[in-house]
């Protein structure tokens, strides 16, 4: 029987390394689907022999040696053609360290920037390029990325099925395309580098509220990204004002992921921006976020990425949670709304607005939304935080109960129960 503290390890290493160990493998095999399976045949390993003999020294390494040979056996039972079984017993010893100058690098060194360019091919529609990304890279569950999307898990398992189908019919290549390329996919590119920040910044499922390694790994892709940008712009295709998305997005991820510490207490609790403690925000990422905001302006080819970081820039700059200027804030995601006018930016306008002209007016810029937004968390706890600040007690109990049913996360949910509670009900 497999002990808690096995199934927590490997729980981990799979949420920390699956993204690269994924990429590694089809590197080599050139096949998404038997680089899956091969590596789910590893971790399938791993749960009886790391019980048995121990969690290994290096974890990463001893998945990649087992998921090679799961696929030379799996290669040798269907007598595959594409790849040859004595090809792959020749490999060198798995090399999951990634350069760090990528300046004297002859080409991007990173194999999880090739998997995100497989994944963000043309000749799949954007919505499974994405999902398969974080599918993929994030190593997020089916039910995690259906979560992202608002849609059942059912429908996410599909559009999962029919994208890796299309790249394994399609023969698209694993590489990062070149520069005269990058172009036609960079947008699909930086939507993915955003949504698997943003599952790591606040996860949809599990007993932590920030996944650091998703938020890691979408801000130093984006940097490899902007070096490869950068420094092929004599060949590249790359508008001005693509490049200054790419400046933006990074910005907007660095500033978030400054107030990391902040956001969770002593206990694991969650800690909300107007509570955080503004002296342990990480000093050098807001000052670098503060000048790609400013770059990235400065290029006067303004997007969306640009002006939620324009909104992020406010809050780093406000000493205190009362000196953040809402108004200001609300009216850039109106502006924001000229670009992409979803219902969840006119949520976060509402809610800026609510701060800024009271909770009243807020709730009434959110009952539009409500058959729109019925199944998202965040619509209910912005619905009960307004009620709750307008004195509406079983009003906010019955919204928070709702965004209960609806969370997943462990950290937000005894958030929530706290919230409950402080109105007078027990959880």
């Amino acid at each position: 029987m497999l002990t808690d503290s096995t199934r927590h390890y490997i729980e981990r290493v799979h949420r920390q390394e699956y993204g690269q160990l994924l990429a590694t493998l089809i590197g080599w095999l050139g096949d998404l689907e038997l680089a899956e399976e091969a590596l789910q045949d590893a971790f399938l390993a791993a749960v009886e022999h790391w019980e048995r003999e121990g969690v290994p020294h290096k974890p990463g390494a001893w998945l990649t040696t087992t998921a090679r040979r799961k696929a030379i056996d799996r290669l040798r039972r269907s007598r595959a053609e594409a790849v040859d079984p004595q090809e792959l017993e020749t490999l060198p010893p798995a090399q999951l360290a990634v350069t760090e100058n990528f300046d004297d690098a002859g080409e991007i060194p990173d194999e999880r920037l090739k998997l995100i360019f497989t994944c963000c091919h043309p000749a799949l529609p954007l919505e499974q390029q994405v999902a398969l990304t974080l599918h993929t890279l994030g190593g997020l569950t089916t039910a995690e990325v259906a979560a992202a999307f608002l849609i059942p898990a059912p429908t996410m398992a599909q559009r999962l099925v029919r994208a890796k189908r299309k790249i394994k019919d399609a023969g698209i290549p694993y590489y990062v395309p070149p520069a005269h390329l990058l172009a036609e996919r960079l947008d699909s590119v930086l939507t993915v580098l955003y949504l698997i920040f943003t599952e790591g910044y606040a996860a949809t499922a599990g007993e932590a509220l920030i996944r650091h390694e998703l938020c890691d790994d979408a801000i130093r892709l984006c940097r490899v990204l902007e070096l490869l940008i950068r420094r092929s712009q004599t060949q590249t295709d790359v508008p001005t004002a693509q490049y200054a998305e790419v400046l933006g997005l990074l910005g907007l991820m660095l500033l978030h992921h400054s107030r990391r510490i902040a956001r969770v207490g002593t206990r694991g609790e969650l800690i909300l921006l107007s509570d955080q403690d503004r002296s342990v925000w990480d000093k050098r990422d807001v000052q670098e976020g503060l000048a790609l905001v400013e770059k990235a302006f400065n290029i006067r080819h303004v997007g969306p990425y640009q002006v939620q970081a324009a909104i992020s820039a406010l809050h780093a700059r406000a000493p205190t949670a009362e000196a953040t200027d809402w108004s200001q804030i609300a009216a850039l995601y109106g502006e924001l709304r000229r670009f992409t006018d979803t219902a969840i930016i006119r949520l976060n306008q509402a809610v800026a607005v609510s701060m800024a002209a009271g909770p009243a007016t807020g709730l009434r810029l959110l009952q539009p939304l409500a058959d729109e937004l019925s199944a998202y968390a965040p619509f209910h706890l912005a619905r009960a935080d307004m009620f709750r600040r307008t004195g509406q007690r079983e009003q906010a109990r019955e919204a928070y109960r709702v965004a209960l049913d609806l969370t997943q996360n462990k950290v937000e949910r005894d958030f929530i129960l706290g919230r409950i509670t402080a109105l007078g009900e027990p959880p």
